[in-house]
């Protein structure tokens, strides 16, 4: 049982330490693989921490099994023949309190002390400096040694961490941990701040996203001819490094203000009473819960009765489909539907179950057509809370059932879903089985060669051949594993959709890398923002692109931006850009899915632009919905003085670079990729300059949103010697290669390598570097062509940027070569609304026409001065260059399906 979840509990990850110069290679961790969190419901721990107060006693949470609502009122319904009880296993929110307490801890007021507390089980660590009163700054410092608690540690130069004890001063309360800090009060020190971190989970803990900050400046000078001292107060501090996991509710936290009044009223001598505040916190603790499901039979011959009872509490909805086939592909049922159902996305159905009488859960009767084979659902219990079952939909057979054997809660720990594939006993079946044990199999000896792999890098030594080799391997096992899953999934689709076109596949490969058949387009250019009315105006070409073959769109940066074009984002939550209003982007989403056009949203995750400075006159405090401060920016920016760790990539200089080994910058950050997908419909990602951080926070993003399709942007330079372009790009690919590796291969790359050597290529006519020592492509086609996304401009190498323009004349040489080859091709938008269109379209009805996929092998006949040419699939044969090639028609016979200045296409006839 897994949980997909998109807000995570914060884990302390320690500093990244890497060389600051060029791409490189990350060596890390594996990060969490599963996301568990949720904001509610909560259970409350205590009211409050007044040693006056009795405290009660956390509750251990525990999930019970609560009746099962009987059917017996139902006629129609007869014996159970299937029933399956599934653990749920998911987190829960519950509340305590942290207390702050000054006290003099000497009669003549000449020492005072500081009482933190934490009324929540676990661990807690006390993560605090101080700042001094004539300093002007947010940089905290190491507090004075005679401040340091016993078994305090230092943290680099700025903090210390001291463990907080448990207070047993009286039995019958709570359990309290709580630390003394004790200091003269001559000190000259204007603050202590603080953060608690709980030691077994990492989590770390705030106010309102902020520090803790307790003023003490003033507190200990002398009473005036006033006749009083400014007290301390307790603030947020103008920094933000986690999350805000302090709720406000019931706390009225101390300002500046408040004890100004204060101390009019009462006058402060050296017997100073007790200053005391609390504030809430909130800490996820796991728990389990039941889910059970019974099918039964009708007396209505035309349906099922498949009862759903769980003992979660409060609102669970069951989002749901029918399968009529062992593909177990999603389908509308037909009605009648439970009440409270409502449709989702003309994909599935969502219905929220009853909640029981006695109040401990919930159930729900959902009646199901007969010829339905299988009942497919997930669980939602909140808009950011879905449960699956280990990672996959929870499944329900409905038919050949009668002999399963129902299942209770002590079988649990045993209990498989052969249960609901054994009744599948037909002869027809046995391929489909030896199918998937023998892919299995490929994918054991994939996992083993890349372990080959991770064992020769770590030995250091000259292992590139060694490693080529191993690759070349891991790609030919893929493809064959490919070749069964598709020859599988097209006899579904043969059967059951009879209109289903032969040139796209049934079923996604999986999450990130698509298909395999995607054609894309670059939906805009360098000026598109200038017209204000870009949404609309690409809205109303979504059905000519529709009918040109693209798949898939890639749209402009969708988010407020200090640059109209988007690509310096600000606030991310507010999504009307120059471009268009959040409305028109979802009406254009929606226009595309229409014309059956899937689309991926532009996102900026390197760098973000602050909207306030700081105290030093820097810009590096944020607002908007993500109000983070300069911990959420890397240690190592010259330019914004972060106070995260150090970065794990190359520096964006024109805006502030997020520190993504923060874990609340993580979770902001899966939250808000998830919120556009459920918002505006979109697909999948294009990845901005994501040479600056780590690929393996992609990996974390992508599992967290589970994209279609995702491609980074990974552009550095290619090599050269003395202005000459070498031959040889491997270690340019393999920088690319790395990346796409970090992110545990769920996203693409846009395969620049390729685009570079086109550029010699076709520029100064050298069409022998289109094919590398081994006679493969010498881009990242040759190596990884499913993660190669293939292109001739974009958005910043073209149009009016023209940072590295294709040479001109040559762009459709290179697009008969993009359009042919392996990989994914992407097309710029100023070439299709040119007269370049017609032929562009020719190219893409012959990929579509012989199914040439990101996958397909090629073999290069030609790579000499001035002409190449390839076959790819043997069903398609190209050349470009000025020079002559004809492929010879022995048993193919080759027909010419595109031409034009100096390139030919060619497929089998």
């Amino acid at each position: 049982m897994s949980i997909v979840r998109l807000k995570p509990i914060l884990h302390h990850l320690p500093p990244i330490e890497n060389p600051r110069l060029s791409p490189r290679e990350l060596r890390r961790s594996e990060l969490p693989g599963s996301i568990r969190c949720c904001s509610k419901p909560r259970v409350s721990v205590s009211r409050g921490l007044r040693r006056s107060d009795p405290l009660r006693s956390l509750p251990i949470i525990r999930a019970g099994v609560a009746p099962t609502p009987s059917l017996a009122e139902d006629d129609q319904a007869t014996e159970v023949v299937y029933s399956e009880t599934f653990l749920l296993k998911r987190s829960q929110a519950v509340e305590g309190k942290v207390s702050v307490r000054l006290d003099a801890a000497e009669e003549d007021g000449s020492r005072w002390r500081l009482v933190i507390g934490c009324n929540l089980p676990g661990k807690w660590i006390l993560h605090w400096g101080v700042t001094y009163h004539d300093e002007r700054g947010s940089e905290w410092d190491q507090p004075p040694p005679e401040m340091w608690p016993p078994e305090s540690v230092p943290i680099k130069d700025y903090a210390i961490e001291t463990p907080l004890k448990t207070s047993s001063s009286n039995p019958e309360e709570q359990v309290l941990h709580e630390v003394q800090i004790d200091f003269d009060s001559s000190v000259q020190i204007g603050a202590i701040h603080f953060v608690l971190k709980e030691e077994e989970t990492g989590a770390w803990f705030q106010h309102k996203g902020r520090d803790f900050r307790i003023t003490l400046r003033d507190t200990f000078k002398e009473e005036s001819s006033l006749g009083g001292t400014q007290g301390f107060s307790i603030w947020p501090g103008a920094l933000e490094q986690i999350s805000t996991l302090l709720k406000p509710e019931g706390s009225s936290p101390m300002t500046q203000e408040t004890l100004r009044g204060g101390r009019e009223a009462k006058q402060w001598n050296s017997r100073i009473a007790g200053l005391y505040e609390e504030f809430s916190i909130s800490k996820e603790e796991p728990v389990q819960n039941l889910m059970t499901v019974t099918v039964r039979k009708s007396n209505d011959t035309e349906k099922k009765l498949v009862q759903f009872d769980t003992d979660i509490p409060g609102e669970v909805t069951v989002h749901w489909g029918v399968c009529k086939d062992d593909s177990k592909k999603w389908e509308i049922p037909p009605t009648p539907h439970p009440p409270a159902t409502k449709l989702f996305r003309s994909k599935a159905l969502q219905t929220s179950l009853q909640p029981k009488e006695n109040g401990r859960g919930s159930w729900g009767i959902f009646p199901v057509a007969q010829e339905s084979l299988g009942l497919l659902f997930v669980l939602k219990l909140d808009k950011y809370t879905w449960l699956k079952n280990d990672g996959t939909d929870f499944y329900i057979p409905l038919i050949n059932v009668s002999g399963s054997s129902t299942s209770n809660s002590q079988e649990l720990g045993n209990k498989q879903m052969d249960s609901s594939q054994g009744s599948v006993s037909t002869e027809e079946a046995k391929p489909v089985v030896k199918n998937i044990e023998y892919t299995h199999e490929i994918i054991s000896e994939i996992r083993n060669l890349v372990t080959d792999i991770s064992s020769k890098n770590g030995k250091g030594a000259n292992t590139k051949e060694a490693q080529e080799s191993i690759l070349e391997e891991i790609e030919k096992l893929a493809a064959e594993a490919y070749k069964i899953f598709r020859s599988s999934a097209l006899g579904f689709v043969e059967e059951t959709v009879s209109h289903a076109e032969p040139s796209k596949p049934a079923v996604q490969i999986c999450s990130g890398t698509g298909s395999g058949y995607e054609i894309l387009c670059q939906g805009f250019n360098w000026e598109s923002h200038k017209s204000g009315r870009w949404f609309l105006e690409l809205g109303a070409k979504a059905e000519e692109l529709a009918s040109l073959g693209f798949t898939v769109i890639w749209l402009p940066p969708p988010t407020e931006s200090v640059s109209p074009e988007g690509y310096m984002p600000k606030d991310l939550y507010n999504l009307n850009s120059r471009y268009g209003s959040m409305e028109e982007l979802r009406d254009l989403v929606k226009r595309f899915h229409e014309v059956g056009i899937k689309v991926l949203g532009d996102v900026v995750l390197n760098h973000r632009c602050a909207h306030y400075k700081n105290q030093n006159g820097i810009w590096n405090i944020f607002g908007g919905r993500l109000n983070w401060d300069d911990r959420a920016i890397v240690a190592d920016d010259p330019h914004f003085h972060g106070r995260g760790n150090k970065s794990s990539g190359d520096h964006f200089h024109a805006a502030p670079n997020i520190d993504h080994s923060q874990e609340f910058v993580r979770r902001d950050l899966k939250e808000w990729l998830c919120w556009l997908r459920e918002e505006i419909g979109y697909d999948g990602w294009r990845l901005d300059f994501v040479r600056g951080f780590w690929g393996g926070y992609v990996k974390d993003y992508l599992e967290a949103t589970e994209p279609f399709f995702a491609v980074g942007e990974y552009w550095d330079s290619l090599s050269y010697t003395y202005s000459e372009m070498d031959y040889n790009q491997d270690a340019h690919r393999q920088r690319i290669i790395d990346w796409i590796n970090a992110t545990n291969g769920t996203a693409g790359a846009f395969d620049v390598t390729t685009k570079g050597i086109l550029h010699s290529a076709l520029g100064r006519c050298e069409y022998w570097r289109l094919s590398d020592q081994k006679g493969k492509p010498p881009g990242v086609i040759g190596w990884w062509p499913s993660r190669a996304v293939t292109f001739i401009e974009n958005h910043d190498t073209g149009s009016t940027q023209g940072h590295w323009r294709f040479p001109s004349g040559t762009e459709m040489q290179g697009y008969a070569y993009t359009l042919t080859h392996p990989g994914t091709p992407a097309v710029f938008y100023d070439h299709i609304f040119s007269h370049y269109q017609p032929e562009i379209s020719r190219l893409i009805s012959v990929r579509r026409r012989q199914e040439i996929h990101c996958r397909s092998k090629i073999k290069i006949i030609k790579a000499e001065r001035d002409v190449y040419a390839a076959e790819i699939d043997e069903k398609v044969a190209v050349k470009i260059g000025p020079g002559h090639y004809e492929p010879s028609n022995g048993p193919k016979n080759w027909v010419l399906a595109a031409e034009g200045k100096d390139y030919k296409v060619w497929e089998t006839s």
